[in-house]
């Protein structure tokens, strides 16, 4: 069996970055394929401080967007983002709006691919609309919510997921994650497992900025999510409510989610992706923490950015935070967001190259020495 299925990590996920102009129509291109799920965010400059990250998917439809940085519902503005291209993104279609291209504001855009076409998913008890990428193992979902207290959806990912993001599309409603690493302990507990994106919460501890002891995730396999709309909230089952979801598998060469325990160390822990990561998201789950951001296209070890997904501000650099190498990556630093002295935290990564490719040929990338 080969290594990996996916000799060329950027056709499924990629970050591009561009300067903003204020103009109207305009393309961003780069990205290597037509996007199903885009993420934006303002790094620097007029419109990097204060504005929120912007989210748009194919499943509901160019111009409908969300912010992880707040709460509230889906909101329309083909003025933001109102196409997905070939081999990008347009922005503007009338009246740009200067928070994905203000003038004098670098921005930053991951994109990941899923099928560029949706199918009815029948597996749960509540019907799915769902836009699956076997390859990749990453999938887009909507349902409606029915209001029971348990119930079951189909997530489409071909394997079962390790990281998932839900998100009430009409009502404001925190952004509830299911991630495998995030038991009190670092170990798969899928009843502590619910972090909330825009939000810094530790994931076993009820007093910490919205975590709800019960869990929103009772059960995740390969084919559904059992959800709990615990305590009657509206966050993933309110009767009517429309939702999104975001499911991501591990697929070795490609992705990764797991956890580790930082060591407050410039000589810092290092993680095996299996790949050289091309972006990682990484939040502490044993004690409250932000949800860092760091690519390569930004810059890793010895200078980076850090952008942090529930905060509006702009670029934190961090020198010597990430050192991403071709196995995988190792903190160089004593920082909260990564490599606090035990504390525990969770990652998702995404990969530049495999470590070794479908052929059995080792990548050139810089090799981590002893790892």
């Amino acid at each position: 069996m080969a290594y990996t299925t996916i000799n060329k990590p950027n056709l499924h996920f990629n970050t591009v970055t561009y300067s903003g102009n204020n103009t109207a129509n305009r393309s961003i291109t780069g990205v290597n394929f037509q996007p199903d799920f885009v993420w934006i965010k303002g790094r620097s400059g007029t419109y990097g401080a204060g504005y929120n990250h912007f989210l748009w998917d194919s499943v509901r439809g160019v111009g409908k967007q969300f912010y992880t940085s707040d709460n509230l519902a889906e909101a329309t503005n083909l003025n933001n983002l109102y196409s997905f291209n070939n081999d990008g993104f347009s922005l503007g279609q009338s009246s740009p709006d200067a928070v994905t291209n203000g003038n004098s504001t670098e921005f930053v855009a991951w994109n990941w691919k899923a099928n560029g076409s949706t199918v009815s998913n029948t597996q749960g008890s509540i019907t799915s609309t769902v836009s699956s990428n076997s390859t990749n193992g990453f999938s887009i979902f909507t349902y409606t919510g029915t209001g029971a207290s348990t119930t079951t959806v189909g997530h489409g990912c071909s394997s079962e997921p390790k990281f998932v993001i839900i998100k009430n599309r009409s009502n404001a409603s925190g952004w509830v994650t299911y991630h495998y690493g995030a038991g009190a302990t670092g170990l798969y507990n899928p009843n502590q497992a619910s972090l909330i994106l825009n939000g810094t919460n530790a994931s076993a501890n009820p007093a910490s900025g919205g975590y709800l002891s019960d869990g929103y995730f009772s059960n995740v396999n390969s084919t559904t999510l059992t959800l709990r709309d615990v305590n009657n909230a509206n966050n993933v089952n309110a009767n009517g409510n429309n939702y999104v979801g975001y499911a991501f598998a591990d697929v070795k060469g490609y992705s990764k989610f797991g956890s580790y325990v930082g060591n407050g160390s410039t000589d810092g822990t290092f993680i095996y992706t299996g790949f050289k990561p091309a972006f990682v998201m990484a939040k502490a789950s044993s004690t409250t923490g932000q949800w860092s951001m760091c690519d390569t296209k930004r810059g890793v070890a010895p200078s980076g950015e850090f952008l942090f997904a529930e905060d509006s501000g702009a670029t934190n650099s961090a020198p010597a935070n990430w050192d991403f190498v071709s196995n995988g990556l190792k903190a160089r630093a004593n920082y909260s967001a990564h490599n606090t002295s035990g504390v525990t935290y969770i990652y998702m990564a995404f990969a530049e190259n495999p470590f070794v490719s479908s052929k059995g040929i080792p990548t050139t990338a810089r090799w981590s020495g002893l790892y």
